[in-house]
Parts: C-alpha cells; sequence; structure tokens
C-alpha cells in the first residue's frame, strides 16, 4: 500500500486481488467485458483478530503477502490510493495457496 496507512478491525482482512492471464490455454485472447473477476488475491493488511464469547483474542491465521482463494461475491470493494482493494472477514478466505 502507498501513501494511506489503513489498519483492518478485527477479523478482518484487506485483500489485493491478483489479475488473471489475459489469454486462455489455447491462445485465445480474452477481451475485457468477457473476463470474471479474479477470486485469487494476496494480502495487504490484515486485523488483530476476532473475540470468543469470554473476550478472548482468536489471532487470524493469515499475514501480509499470503496468496488466497475467495468466494466470488466475496468483501467489500474499495479504493485506497487509487489501488482497488477488499475488505472482507477472515471466513469469507477459503484457502491460503501455498
Amino acid at each position: 500500500m502507498a501513501k494511506t496507512k489503513f489498519r483492518p478491525l478485527h477479523d478482518r482482512v484487506v485483500v489485493k486481488r491478483i489479475e488473471a492471464d489475459e489469454k486462455s490455454k489455447g491462445g485465445i485472447i480474452i477481451p475485457d467485458t468477457a473476463k470474471e473477476k479474479p477470486s485469487e488475491g494476496e494480502v495487504v493488511a490484515v486485523g488483530p483478530g476476532g473475540r470468543d464469547e469470554s473476550g478472548k483474542l482468536i489471532p487470524i491465521g493469515l499475514k501480509s503477502g499470503d496468496r488466497v482463494l475467495f468466494g466470488k461475491w466475496s468483501g467489500t470493494e474499495v479504493k485506497l490510493d487509487g489501488e482497488d482493494l477488499l475488505i472482507m472477514k477472515e471466513s469469507d478466505i477459503m484457502g491460503v495457496i501455498a
């Protein structure tokens, strides 16, 4: 993230989408209007974690730089410093790509 420092609260995570390839496997160029939004991204910032019923902090199992998969309609789209980002709960993330 460039100039603005943004720290998500609770169990929220900030993710930057990773754009898909411009060509299909067969070599066909896919126009912008036909592309689906990618469901893969890189974690940019992580909140401190959620709290359980007794008030104990439950840390998040992600860190900045992790590549993750998330649902098609997950998160809230925001624009910070001209960069399109997603803010979502940790539970919206399906897994980490190793």
